[in-house]
């Protein structure tokens, strides 16, 4: 009987620890913690570009891994490509943008 145990506490802690390191990240790939914060920073992101005047008319499309923003699609100036990337580094979590917009 202790074996059966044994054995059963053994299958549970393996299963647990496969569990809770399937969820961590490496340098390619996000955790589940990382990819909650980063939807929650690309809507932010989006949110900003759409309350700004000058920037709100373009399709600015908006990826965010590891904090790491990249912004792409057209915009009409540089003016306005350097305004999304001033919008976007004003936001909250933010480490560093990448500005892959370009002029048309």
């Amino acid at each position: 009987m202790n074996k059966i145990n044994f054995f059963r506490q053994l299958v549970i802690v393996l299963f647990l620890t496969a569990l809770v390191a399937g969820c961590a990240g490496t340098k390619t790939r996000e955790s589940t913690g990382e990819y909650v914060d980063n939807s929650v920073i690309t809507a932010k992101v989006k949110a900003a570009i759409l309350e700004d005047p000058m920037l709100k008319m373009f399709q600015i499309n908006v990826e965010t891994f590891k904090g790491e923003v990249q912004l792409s699609g057209f915009v009409d100036s540089a003016e306005a490509a350097a305004r999304a990337v001033k919008v976007t580094r004003s936001v909250k979590g933010v480490t560093s943008v990448k500005n892959s917009l370009v002029v048309k």
